[in-house]
């Protein structure tokens, strides 16, 4: 039996009205598409009873596809974080609600019986969060959930950086989390949980490594990482070759396979990156997530993304891509010497690109694709030593 579905605007008051009838069935389904991105015509049509939204996410391959998410799978999810964390509390939603983190923040926050607080509308600043904080309630245990841009943001202002301390837990997620930014955050009191997840599973479903209650994790010889549990999605709208692709059955139980690859030691999950990520370069792999966080311990350095361009003798160069504290350069040999010094001379970059923010994707994933073309281009203009 099919369910109607209704396209909202990407807007947290119009979804806060409608999410409590998606969720116990008494209304349409939901899609929350971005205002800013023009669609063309699509044909009403309807989605399997027991869908309570329906969220678009172009992944790493740029092509749009629409997730179904289950009411049970949400509510799962829901109390899995909240048993995680503590206990329900109050929820500041930071984050876009046509994405899966933000859209959770919405359902926890409900599902605890407190409307959320809204961050103003515009680009994340610090001091806008700063002033969220603050009509924040102190009755419950305080939550948000940021992508790590913004967990820089707020780092780099004192006043934010304080109002955080407020936070009883501050869920990090939508990247990779480098451990240097992790460590800065710890040693300036804030509570930080780093999540890992994605549409398919209701959003984060593995908190520092550990699988939520109810979740399973497996890592198989290729180091694909695979989940199981009440969070998964019912599938995708309208496309059984990806559904029959990435849920399978094994072991008695329906699996996602993703596309990330991962390590498990003394029981947490390590994300080392997707598996479509892995450069060559004279040919020797190198893992660019473990080059970054050599990287990102490099006093000043903000950010870093580094990713592989085209080069005739070593088949891809090494490149990353930073954005720094005061907009220098960090020398390239310092670089390289200490990212040898870890993981092996292909892996040193040869060209370090400086910008003032990383091209993102998604709710604050680097996209590695235009970070690759802004290297590209800056090599065409200074090719590496």
């Amino acid at each position: 039996m099919d369910r109607p579905l209704r396209d909202v605007p990407a807007r947290a008051g119009d979804l806060l009205d409608a999410l409590p009838a998606a969720l116990d069935g008494t209304g349409p389904a939901l899609r929350a598409l971005d205002p800013d991105v023009p669609r063309g015509h699509e044909a009403p049509r309807g989605v399997p009873y027991g869908t309570a939204l329906v969220v678009r996410t172009s992944g790493s391959t740029g092509r749009s596809r629409d997730v179904l998410l289950g009411a049970d799978a949400l509510r799962a999810s829901a109390a899995a974080t909240a048993a995680r964390l503590g206990g329900p509390g109050r929820w500041l939603l930071a984050l876009p609600v046509h994405h899966v983190a933000g859209l959770q923040v919405l359902v926890r926050a409900l599902l605890a019986g407190h409307a959320p607080h809204v961050l103003g509308a515009g680009p994340f600043r610090a001091e806008g969060f700063r002033a969220a904080v603050d009509g924040l309630g102190t009755d419950l245990p305080r939550y948000t959930s940021l992508v790590p841009t913004q967990l820089v943001r707020v780092l780099d202002d004192d006043a934010a950086t304080a109002a955080a301390r407020t936070f009883d837990a501050i869920l990090v997620g939508g990247a990779a989390t480098s451990p240097t930014l992790l460590a800065r955050a710890r040693a300036a009191g804030v509570r930080v949980v780093t999540t890992y997840g994605m549409t398919e599973t209701c959003g984060g479903c593995v908190y520092d490594g550990v699988a939520l209650d109810g979740v399973q994790v497996d890592v198989d010889a290729e180091q694909r990482v695979s989940l199981t549990g009440p969070v998964l999605a019912t599938g995708y709208l309208g496309r059984p070759d990806l559904d029959a692709t990435t849920f399978v059955t094994q072991r008695g139980a329906r699996w996602l396979r993703t596309s990330d690859r991962g390590r498990v030691v003394d029981g947490r999950l390590q994300v080392l990156g997707r598996l479509d990520d892995v450069l060559v370069s004279g040919g020797v792999k190198v893992d660019p997530q473990a080059v970054e966080a050599v990287v990102a311990a490099h006093p000043g350095v903000r950010e870093v993304c580094v990713v592989g361009v085209p080069d005739q003798h070593w088949g891809q160069c090494v490149v990353a891509v930073v954005v720094t504290s005061d907009g220098a350069a960090p020398p390239l040999q310092d670089l390289r010497t200490s990212v040898a010094a870890a993981l092996g001379p292909a892996s040193a970059p040869r060209q370090v690109v400086v910008v003032d923010a990383l091209p993102l994707r998604g709710p604050g994933k680097p996209d590695r694709r235009a970070v690759a073309r802004l290297a590209v281009e800056q090599q065409a203009q200074a090719p590496p030593a």
